[in-house]
C-alpha cells in the first residue's frame, strides 16, 4: 500500500495551485528585512517551528481542560482557544515565508501542510465563536475536529523537516578533510573570480584577492544553491546565492542578508608550490 505522504509528494495536480500561491506570496514577502525577520535570519534558526508551539500548546491544553477540567475550567479553555487562533496568524506567516523558497516535493507537502493548518485554525475560530454564543457542545465538536486537522498537519510538518530536510542547514553533513587537501592548480585560481573545487567530495568556493584566498562551503546553507554561480561584490567581498539571494561574507562565512539562517562553513586555503590546498576549520562556521 502506498504511503499517503508519498502520494502527496508525487501529486502533480498540486503543482499548479501551489505555484500560484507561492508566486502571489513572493510578491508580498520580497527579499529584504521583513522576509529576513520572518525566516529567522536574525535568530539563527527558522522562526516557524518556534512559533508553532504557541497555538498547538494552547489548543491542546484547551482540549484537556474541556475533557478533564469540567465546568470550572470552561472559561480558561475558551481563552486558550481564542489566543491560539491569534497566535496562529504570525505562525502561518513565518511558515509561508519559508515555504515560498521550496520546490518539488517540499512545496507540494508544504502546501497540504498549510491547508491542514488553515483548516484547523478556522475550526478553532468557529469553536471559540460557538462557545461565546453559549453553544458549548458545538464548540467542543469544533475543537475535536480542529485537533484532528492540526495533528495531520503537524505530521506533515514533521515530514518536511525530518524526511525532506526543509529548514535544515544543507552544509551540516558535508565531509570535511582534517588534513590539507590538494584541490586544483594555483594557475586556475584567477584573481577576484569565484572558483569551485572538490575537497574530498565537498564543494568549496575559492576567491583570490591579491595574496589572500578566501574559502567557504560552496553549497548554500539555506537550500543548497551553488554559490560559485552567484554574484560576488569585490568591494565588500561578499557572495550572493543565485537561488534565493542569501548573501555571505567570503572572509568569514557570516550572513549579510537572508533568507539563510545558518552561516557558511569556513575553510582555510593556501598555495603550496603550484597547487592550492584547503582544509575545513572544524567548529568554525560564520
Amino acid at each position: 500500500m502506498k504511503n499517503p505522504v508519498t502520494s502527496i509528494e508525487q501529486a502533480q495536480v498540486l503543482e499548479g495551485p501551489a505555484e500560484g500561491v507561492a508566486t502571489a506570496a513572493s510578491k508580498v514577502l520580497r527579499q529584504g528585512p521583513l522576509k529576513d525577520a520572518l525566516t529567522g535570519t536574525w535568530f539563527g534558526h527558522p522562526m516557524h517551528p518556534v512559533l508553532t508551539d504557541l497555538p498547538i500548546g494552547m489548543w491542546m491544553s484547551a482540549l484537556l481542560l474541556d475533557v478533564l477540567g469540567g465546568k470550572a475550567a470552561s472559561k480558561a479553555a475558551d481563552t486558550l482557544i481564542g489566543w491560539g487562533v491569534i497566535c496562529a496568524v504570525p505562525t502561518a506567516i513565518t511558515g509561508v515565508a519559508d515555504w515560498i523558497d521550496t520546490i518539488e516535493e517540499e512545496r507540494r507537502v508544504g502546501f497540504v501542510h498549510a491547508i491542514g493548518n488553515v483548516t484547523a485554525t478556522l475550526l478553532y475560530a468557529r469553536s471559540y465563536l460557538a462557545r461565546k454564543r453559549g453553544s458549548r457542545g458545538e464548540g467542543l465538536v469544533m475543537s475535536l475536529l480542529g485537533a484532528g486537522a492540526l495533528t495531520a498537519a503537524a505530521y506533515l510538518g514533521g515530514h518536511l523537516s525530518y524526511r525532506l530536510g526543509a529548514g535544515v542547514d544543507r552544509t551540516r553533513f558535508d565531509e570535511a578533510p582534517e588534513d590539507w587537501t590538494e584541490v586544483l592548480p594555483a594557475a586556475e585560481l584567477s584573481e577576484r573570480v569565484p572558483s569551485v573545487a572538490d575537497a574530498g567530495g565537498t564543494a568549496v568556493l575559492l576567491y583570490r584577492d591579491a595574496d589572500n584566498i578566501h574559502a567557504i562551503a560552496d553549497k548554500c546553507s539555506h537550500r543548497g544553491g551553488p554559490l560559485h554561480e552567484g554574484e560576488v561584490d569585490p568591494s565588500t567581498e561578499t557572495v550572493i546565492c543565485p537561488w534565493h539571494a542569501s548573501e555571505f561574507e567570503l572572509k568569514t562565512g557570516k550572513i549579510v542578508r537572508g533568507p539563510a539562517t545558518a552561516p557558511q562553513p569556513l575553510w582555510e586555503a593556501r598555495v603550496v608550490g603550484d597547487k592550492v590546498e584547503v582544509r575545513r576549520i572544524i567548529g568554525a562556521s560564520g
